[in-house]
């Protein structure tokens, strides 16, 4: 007895079509590509996730930048105001020993707060919050 081909079950798998986040999307009024994902776009070294891997590295190194330029304006005059002052031994030792960690410690501060910053919001572009 033959089978007809018509009649034989086939299962099927594979990733669904349409998703909830498709529908939401479709809901609001908003079309997007299945296929467009900034992280996609990175994975697969395109020109978009090149420029989007270089925005980071420029955001990061201006952070780097500025607090090196703030850190060369705060130390950089010193030697010339120790050498102006050449009898103030007590102010040298009290502003290296004392006056310059505080400000180091802000600048540090504010340069990690930064570069964390700048990595949690490529990580918010790169996911599509």
């Amino acid at each position: 007895m033959p089978q007809d081909p018509t009649e034989r079950r086939v299962t099927v798998t594979g990733p669904p079509r349409r998703t909830d986040s498709h529908a939401r999307l479709r809901s609001r009024g908003r079309h997007s590509s299945a296929h467009y994902r900034p992280r996609t776009e990175i994975d697969e070294q395109t020109t978009l996730g090149h420029t989007y891997v270089r925005s980071l590295m420029r955001s990061q190194l201006r952070a780097g930048l500025t607090a090196f330029a703030v850190l060369g304006l705060l130390v950089g005059p010193l030697p010339l105001l120790f050498a102006v002052l050449p009898d103030a031994r007590r102010l040298e030792w009290a502003v290296l020993g004392f006056g310059l960690y505080a400000p180091l410690v802000l600048v540090a501060r504010w340069y990690v707060r930064r570069a964390e910053r700048n990595e949690r919001d490529f990580v918010r572009l790169v996911e599509d919050r």
